[in-house]
Order: structure tokens, then C-alpha cells, then sequence
């Protein structure tokens, strides 16, 4: 059978497993093997040419949620007729076929943030989207990772969704490593960049339905943010906030909407019509 690893450590290298793959006619692909290094990019400044919203997916720690919510509101606004691109930035999510991306702890750390930048100039160059989405990793305020501040340097988003497990009392595996708040985080993500974080998203492990609505109710008490767990609530709260924050695609999921309910009044009155000239008077 082929095999798509996600590990460190490159199968297609071991010498054993690819005889054996050759003598089977089946493929090894390392999901972490980076790029050869003249296919490498730093950055360029070529973002400031994508005029679209992009919008990265960060979060408090690993493991809490910032793909499940990227993918969900990726899915959300192609659904509305809103052409919407996922650059992926860990191994999961290309083993998922995103198109765009590179899985950014494996990168030397010179190149991480102009291979994010190039996923994401490429995504806007081929694709034509309406808006970008960039997965986060980690979280900014993790001192064992970099991978969060190469994808914030390297996309320069226009806003951010901060992904949050309320619950979570350390970092996941870190057990001495408190959990930031999402104040915290806030904070940290708007002093190092120009961006801001306009919606939060919550990851509900170890509660129960009512003590997540009350803490989307507290959040967005406190912080005034849209807040909302996408996999219990949808992503209609995080597809207002871009609309509030951006008009242009609002106008756009208006006026596609309206257009496919205006064909179904018309498909509606046709049949009407139809019903009219075979049923008698």
C-alpha cells in the first residue's frame, strides 16, 4: 500500500522501505519533506499585491481547534457562493488536500515566512478568490514554537479569528506552562502586528453546552468580539464579523444570495405557471 507519512524522520530515505516500495509499484510522500533549497522562497513583499482579505486562523496553544474552525468557515463561505481559498501550514492539513500551503516546522527557519507568503501569493494568483484563509499553528505566546509568527509575518493577514479552549488549564503537554488568556493573546497579536483580531472561536473540550454558552456570552461582554464554537454553532458569527469588517464581500454575499433566491421565486412562479395551464379553472 503507499504510505503518506507526517513524520520528522523521511520513509521515501529509508533505504529498505523504498526497495521494497520500487519492487510494489506503491509511493512513499513525506508530508514534512521540505522543498529542495532552490525551491525555497524568502519573503519578497509580494503580499501587498493580494487585495483580498486574508484572515488567519490563530490560536492560545496546539491542538485547540484552528484547523476544524478554518476548514469549517472555508466550507461556510464557498456554500454562500463565496469563492474562499485554505492555505494549510501543518502536515495535517495537506494529508487533506488543501491545494496551497507547506508544512512550516519543517522548514529552515529563514525560509518560513517567505513560503507562507508564496502559498498564499500563488493561492491568490491562481485561484482568484474572494478571500484567503491561513491555518495558525501553535499559538504566538508559546515559547517552544515559531511557527505563529512565521505565518503572521509571513501572510500579513487583515484580520485574525483567535481560536480558545476555555477549559484548558496548561499547554497541551507543557503541564508547567499556564494557558494564556485570550486577553493575553490579544494583546501580544495586536502589539507585533498592524492586524487585528476580529472574531473568537471556541474549542469546547471538557464542557458542556451551557457552560460554553455562557462563556461566549462573557466573551463577548468583555472583549466585544463575535465569539462562537463553529462545530456547535455554525460559523454564522465568524461570516458576519468579515462581513461587518470587510463591505466589499459582504456586498458580495448579498448580491449571490440574492440572485439564487431570486431564481428560485422564478422557478416558483414558473411551476405555478405550469400548475395553472394543466389543472382546469
Amino acid at each position: 500500500m503507499d504510505i503518506i507519512s507526517g513524520l520528522h524522520e523521511f520513509f521515501s530515505q529509508d533505504p529498505e522501505l523504498s526497495h521494497i516500495a520500487a519492487l510494489n509499484g506503491v509511493q512513499i510522500k513525506d508530508i514534512r519533506k521540505p522543498p529542495a533549497l532552490k525551491d525555497l522562497h524568502l519573503f519578497t513583499g509580494q503580499i501587498s499585491q493580494v487585495n483580498v482579505p486574508v484572515i488567519a486562523v490563530l490560536g492560545t496553544d496546539c491542538a485547540c481547534g484552528k484547523m476544524t474552525t478554518a476548514v469549517e468557515l472555508n466550507k461556510a463561505l464557498n456554500n454562500l457562493g463565496i469563492k474562499s481559498v485554505l492555505v494549510a501550514t501543518g502536515q495535517t492539513s495537506l494529508m487533506q488536500g488543501a491545494k496551497y500551503g507547506v508544512s512550516t516546522d519543517a522548514l529552515i527557519s529563514q525560509f518560513m515566512v517567505g513560503e507562507v507568503e508564496n502559498s498564499v501569493v500563488q493561492a491568490f494568483r491562481n485561484e482568484s478568490p474572494d478571500i484567503i484563509l491561513v491555518e495558525g499553528q501553535s499559538a504566538i505566546s508559546h515559547p517552544a514554537f515559531l511557527s505563529s509568527i512565521g505565518i503572521l509575518k509571513g501572510c500579513m493577514p487583515d484580520g485574525i479569528i483567535l481560536q480558545h479552549p476555555p477549559a484548558r488549564k496548561s499547554r497541551c503537554d507543557f503541564p508547567d506552562l499556564a494557558m494564556p488568556t485570550p486577553e493575553s493573546e490579544i494583546k501580544l497579536i495586536e502589539t507585533i502586528s498592524k492586524t487585528k483580531v476580529i472574531a473568537i472561536a471556541l474549542s469546547h473540550e471538557d464542557m458542556n453546552e451551557q457552560e460554553v454558552q455562557k462563556i461566549i456570552g462573557d466573551y463577548e461582554s468583555q472583549l466585544h468580539l463575535p465569539t462562537t464554537d463553529v462545530l456547535s454553532n455554525g460559523c454564522q458569527k465568524l461570516v458576519q464579523a468579515l462581513s461587518d469588517q470587510f463591505p466589499k464581500l459582504e456586498h458580495k454575499i448579498k448580491q449571490r444570495n440574492f440572485k439564487f433566491f431570486s431564481t428560485e421565486k422564478q422557478m416558483e412562479s414558473d411551476l405555478l405557471e405550469k400548475i395553472d395551464e394543466i389543472l382546469p379553472a
